[in-house]
């Protein structure tokens, strides 16, 4: 065996053999009152904001947003008084196409330089289920704002083995009608109702 085969076979056996501790160190519970209050930030490089449209109605075709910045307030006692504000550069979508996502930040579509975020900003969180919530909030998008219901679901706390920063996960998902935000390009042949994914992590402040 060279020399460079036996480094590469050795490098995935590393890792492996690295993973246990690695689980073992960040000690997540997925028990949501086992979480801890108190006011988080999102944590930018693992959260996205996907979404979905019926294209023609053939096939759905996603996209997704990064970069997101936020805040979050929660008690597990009190999960009524959670608040929650994330904004959303639209200069960040992404749908793998680099053609169609220079053609969705023009003024013919999202306009990134016109109303360059997307901010949502809660205004009411109701217990659902021992780890579900639905949160209803403000969404503005395009200029305008209208009421969003969210429907979260809670995955995790603990320490982060890579951060070290304790950390809460979050998946959520819900739906908005784009023409009521004025992106009305192709309706009905492109779906209006947009389907959202939501996969969002908060580290605790100092």
């Amino acid at each position: 065996m060279t020399r460079s085969f036996l480094k590469s076979a050795l490098i995935p056996a590393a890792l492996l053999a690295s993973v246990p501790a690695i689980l073992h160190a960040q000690a997540a519970d997925p028990a949501p009152a086992a979480a801890q209050a108190g006011s988080y930030k999102v944590e930018t490089s693992h959260t996205r904001v996907g979404f979905s449209v019926m294209h023609f109605g053939f096939t759905e075709w996603y996209g997704e947003f990064a970069d997101v910045t936020g805040s979050l307030s929660i008690d597990p006692a009190k999960i009524e008084k959670t608040k929650l504000a994330v904004s959303i550069p639209v200069e960040t979508v992404s749908t793998t196409n680099a053609t169609l996502d220079e053609e969705l930040v023009s003024a013919d579509w999202f306009d990134a330089e016109g109303y360059p975020t997307i901010t949502f900003v809660s205004t009411k969180v109701k217990r659902t289920g021992e780890r579900t919530a639905d949160v209803t909030g403000n969404l503005t998008f395009h200029g305008v704002t209208k009421p969003v219901t969210l429907h979260a679901s809670f995955n995790a706390g603990g320490v982060n083995a890579m951060s070290k920063a304790y950390t809460l996960g979050f998946n959520a998902t819900g739906t908005i009608t784009r023409s009521d935000f004025g992106v009305k390009n192709y309706v009905p042949a492109v779906g209006d109702e947009v389907s959202l994914r939501i996969s969002a992590a908060f580290e605790k402040g100092e």
